[in-house]
């Protein structure tokens, strides 16, 4: 099993002055949720995900050898959408702390950041795991110039470690369809370190599956995910929750295979409600659902009930609701939202998305 310290390099055996790079990372939605966390973004429980295709970060980062600058620091510019991002540089000067162990090189450039994303930038879709998968996958290929015998494999873990350590989730980032997090015996290769690809069957009811992400409440969250791990320590439920979570996945390993979407809901909308029942039994409690976040779940049981539609519904840590569908139930399925749901979203906002690839190199 893959330690931590087989990703600190080698000495190089090449160098590079200068250059630009160019990744896009998407999105992920977990099925199983990831919600509480040890030392060094180590997972309490393994999580699964869905990787989204449409939401996503492009991430151009720009190097050059530093000249006369001081190298004993980072140096490094953030821009988003062109223009500077000042309050995001603490979040990057961190994460640059934390990965220099892994990537001895950093303190010898310059580094240009500049990012966008594809989804409104007020959205309130989280856009942490997708930023931080970009940045990752950008060093990742300023290493590969350094160290050019680097298997594709190990760029992919150590892409996926590292994004880990900028923002949890962001290791489900790198990789596509179907990724797992977390060590969990009956999937093999699975990682607290980095994400790795679901390595089982996967039926052709989940091939293309949709997520319309509805955008019930766009403002900042009364409380951030990164304390709301925190309150897991010390929670009542926390031991029964984290050994649920290994229960689910592996009941997801059978589920995928068989293609049976009644027991794929149960699982799914049951993870759901479970990590806001964590955040809602926490010390200090506190609720990130709307009232809007309730009457879509009601209107979603309806419909599933009187039409045996296999539709739905997801949450992250937030007030959004993510339906989760079919491909072939996707017309049935969208005239829902727009005849019964879009009232409910603020200004009438949704994301039509769906699985995707994971991280992609820009030419």
């Amino acid at each position: 099993m893959a330690t931590a310290n087989d990703f600190i390099p080698a000495p190089y055996t090449h160098s590079i002055d200068q250059g630009v790079f160019q990744w896009s990372a998407p999105s992920n939605i977990a099925l199983v949720k990831y919600w509480g966390k040890k030392e060094n973004q180590i997972p309490a429980n393994p999580s699964v995900s869905f990787t989204l295709n449409n939401c996503k970060t492009i991430t151009q980062l720009a190097f050059a050898k530093k000249q006369n600058q001081d190298p004993s620091t980072f140096s490094f510019d953030l821009l988003f959408e062109g223009k500077p991002k000042e309050d995001f540089k603490p979040k990057i000067q961190k994460f640059l702390e934390r990965i220099e162990i892994y990537l001895p090189f950093l303190k010898n450039y310059h580094f240009t950041i500049d990012t966008q994303n594809t989804f409104p930038h007020s959205s309130g879709i989280a856009s942490s795991a997708s930023g931080m998968a970009a940045l990752a996958m950008n060093l990742m290929s300023l290493e590969k110039e350094l160290n050019p015998a680097m298997t594709e494999a190990y760029f992919y873990q150590k892409a996926s470690l590292l994004a880990r350590l900028g923002s949890g989730s962001a290791c489900r980032s790198v990789k596509g369809e179907l990724v797992v997090w977390g060590n969990q015996a009956n999937i093999p290769g699975s990682s607290d370190l980095f994400g790795v690809e679901f390595p089982h069957t996967i039926h052709d009811n989940f091939k293309n599956y949709q997520d319309t992400i509805l955008l019930v409440d766009k403002g900042e969250k009364q409380v951030s995910s990164t304390l709301g791990h925190d309150l897991m320590h010390n929670h009542p439920y926390a031991e029964r929750r984290f050994a649920q979570a290994h229960e689910n996945l592996d009941q997801l390993i059978a589920i995928f295979e068989s293609g049976n979407l009644e027991q794929f809901i149960a699982v799914v909308e049951s993870e759901a409600l479970t990590l806001h029942a964590m955040m809602m039994t926490s010390m200090p409690y506190f609720i990130l659902m709307k009232p809007n976040t309730l009457e879509i779940i009601n209107r979603i049981w309806q419909f599933r009930n009187e039409t045996k539609t296999p539709v739905c519904f997801t949450l992250d840590a937030g007030a959004n609701v993510h339906v989760l569908y079919p491909n072939q139930v996707k017309e049935k399925v969208l005239q829902f939202i727009q005849d019964e749901l879009v009232g409910y979203c603020q200004n009438g906002q949704y994301i039509c998305d769906q699985i995707g690839n994971g991280s992609q190199l820009i030419d």
